[in-house]
């Protein structure tokens, strides 16, 4: 069949099998390099290969130890799955990203982050153990004490160390599935990362970001922080029923969008709107956990907004020392270029807390752009900036970095790339992005 990621670029030709248990996973080693693939939620090609192995089916909930909040689950379990069962429990995920359709296969490989990696890292802190299938099928316990090395170079590896099969993680307990939202308009750059700085000790934070704005306005953006509600904080009428939230929504993209629907103006005009929306909102507010940490998984197949040819997303980190000066230079290059975002997303991210965490202390930019040549001519001078400015790349949403752009800026990934040669992993597992990128 055909597979790409969630940007749909690049396709790729490719088989695909889904096995139910760690047995028919072995079956499909030693036939030459492969990858597995969750949900699919990469967005470009990190779980794409001419073949690939669908977790799909390692989809059971093994143990929950309810002292603790560890719950020990299959590789193929995803987020939402684990909030529809716990959260009705008291318990929810420690560490999100944007969206529930992930994997935990996949969040592993990617060491995922979220709203909180300020104040609590990224996915990989709150995993304890993974069970790893190797290229001879032989399964290997995994943690911070048994098999180390290997469990260092798994968390963010990408998949490339070998087959995800079971891992325990560790949810975080709450009492509502209610969120005390805080929003704060900012009305440029300097003003959003003030308020980023003055509100750091909120759990969550992020900001929508105007990446169309210029002059005065360039950076204005849409600040947003949260906590999650205690039970005594409902109304009274909420307090009976508190992990009870309104469905998030069931709406779907049914074709894809026209070429020409987004465009410089569609974009501009966009980007007004939703910052005149966000700053007539109240600037506290009670929300669902859904529409708090997945607003996008209320408009299901939204990639298709991009039309056929896809889209694909620029996002790097720069780090605090640099971080004003870079962020105004990408978007400076984003106006000038013409070349504008509708999902723009700032983040502030905590001091790194794994060997291959992409995260790092500063600021991450996360945008999409249609796969257009116009976009495509732009993305060589984002590098070069990010770069510039001692910044890294997340590969999770990465379907067109070049080889040399990715060792340039991130020497750990030349480091993996030699471990991967040592261990004779290249031959095993390999996905197209690997293998573009050199790794």
């Amino acid at each position: 069949m055909q597979l790409s990621g969630w940007g749909r670029f690049p396709r790729m030709n490719g088989t695909i099998s889904a096995p139910r248990d760690a047995a028919g996973v072995a079956a499909m080693l030693g036939h030459g390099p492969l990858i597995a693939r969750g949900m699919g939620r990469a967005y470009g090609d990190s779980a794409i290969a001419s073949t690939a192995i669908s977790t799909r089916n390692l989809n059971r909930m093994i143990a929950f130890d309810a002292e603790t909040g560890q719950l020990v689950a299959e590789s193929g379990v995803t987020l939402g799955e684990i909030i529809a069962a716990f959260l009705p429990r008291g318990w929810f995920m420690s560490v999100t990203p944007g969206t529930q359709f992930v994997s935990l296969g996949g969040a592993i490989a990617a060491d995922v982050h979220g709203k909180n990696h300020h104040s609590e890292g990224s996915f990989g802190t709150f995993v304890d153990w993974i069970d790893l299938m190797g290229a001879d099928g032989t399964v290997l316990r995994c943690s911070r004490t048994e098999n180390p090395e290997l469990f260092a170079w798994t968390v963010g590896g990408m998949g490339l160390t070998g087959i995800i099969l079971r891992t325990a993680i560790r949810l975080k307990p709450v009492q509502s599935g209610w969120i005390r939202q805080a929003t704060i308009p900012a009305r440029n750059l300097d003003e959003a990362l003030a308020a980023f700085e003055d509100t750091y000790s909120a759990t969550y934070s992020m900001a929508w970001i105007d990446c169309a704005a210029t002059g005065s306005k360039m950076g204005r953006s849409i600040v947003m922080n949260g906590e999650h509600a205690g039970r005594r904080e409902l109304p009274a009428d909420l307090r009976m029923k508190p992990f009870e939230t309104p469905s998030h929504g069931s709406k779907s993209v049914p074709f894809n969008f026209p070429g020409f629907a987004l465009n410089p103006w569609s974009v501009r005009l966009f980007n007004e709107a939703y910052y005149q929306t966000g700053a007539r909102k109240p600037s506290h507010d009670l929300v669902g956990w859904g529409p708090f940490f997945y607003p996008l998984d209320a408009v299901r197949n939204w990639n298709r907004i991009y039309g056929r040819k896809g889209f694909m997303q620029f996002q790097c980190v720069v780090p605090l020392e640099s971080h004003a000066e870079g962020l105004r230079e990408i978007l400076g290059a984003i106006t000038r270029s013409g070349a504008g975002s509708f999902l723009a997303v700032l983040k502030r991210f905590g001091a790194q807390n794994s060997r291959l965490s992409f995260p790092m202390e500063g600021y991450t930019l996360a945008l999409d752009f249609p796969m257009t040549q116009r976009s495509l001519a732009l993305m060589p001078e984002l590098d070069r900036i990010a770069v510039d400015h001692g910044g890294r790349f997340y590969l999770a949403k990465d379907s067109r970095m070049s080889a040399e752009t990715l060792h340039n800026s991130d020497p750990r990934w030349g480091e993996f790339a030699t471990m991967r040669r040592d261990n004779n992993l290249t031959g095993q597992f390999a996905s197209a992005q690997s293998e573009r990128l050199g790794l």
